[in-house]
């Protein structure tokens, strides 16, 4: 059983960071006022009909700061849903500076990572609540990497699209648009080609 948990931890530790790691070096690119900038407007409150139905990069890492940091503090033995989560008030952009929603949602990681750092033989058969739902702790974790990854992913395409950058001027955190053969031979010279 050590050994699944060691398979188990290096998985979700792996893409924790890689889900992290998208988030900051997309937010990275942008500008004070790109951070907060809704896709087709200039500001958090302008755009068009359909950029004001999709949130900036600052309230998308607000809302995942919030989840994190309600779903793995005292994780054991509380719900998941804090009572002291305001989880409306996570979609509001109510002027907090970039640094300090992004030293919430670093330590909404750094939750979950000491969660997942800390995780014993008993945690993986432990069933805990969120919202009073139970769940596995396997699928507790799953769970909240599903959410940031999708949360990750909405914020690389906010990103590229109101940074202004265009393709050629964006730092590509994945594969690059006609880069897939190079990725490819470049992933075979690191590991070796297959089977």
């Amino acid at each position: 059983m050590n050994q699944l948990i060691g398979i188990l931890r290096g998985a979700w530790l792996a893409e924790l960071a890689k889900q992290r790691a998208y988030i900051e070096g997309a937010v990275g690119q942008l500008s004070d006022d790109q951070f907060r900038a809704r896709p087709g407007g200039t500001g958090a409150a302008e755009g068009t009909a359909e950029g004001a139905a999709v949130n900036s990069c600052a309230v998308i890492v607000k809302h995942l700061a919030g989840n994190l940091r309600s779903r793995w503090t005292d994780w054991r033995t509380t719900d998941g849903e804090k009572p002291d989560r305001d989880r409306e008030g996570e979609f509001v952009d109510a002027g907090e500076s970039r640094e300090e929603l992004m030293r919430r949602l670093g330590a909404g990681f750094d939750l979950v990572t000491a969660a997942v750092e800390g995780l014993t033989e008993e945690d993986l058969t432990r069933v805990v609540r969120i919202r009073c739902e139970p769940h596995s702790v396997p699928l507790a974790i799953n769970r909240s990497l599903a959410h940031a990854a999708y949360h990750a992913g909405q914020v690389m395409i906010v990103a590229r699209m109101v940074s202004g950058h265009g393709a050629d001027g964006w730092k590509w955190l994945t594969v690059k648009p006609g880069g897939s053969a190079a990725h490819n031979e470049a992933m075979k010279k690191r590991f070796g080609p297959r089977g």
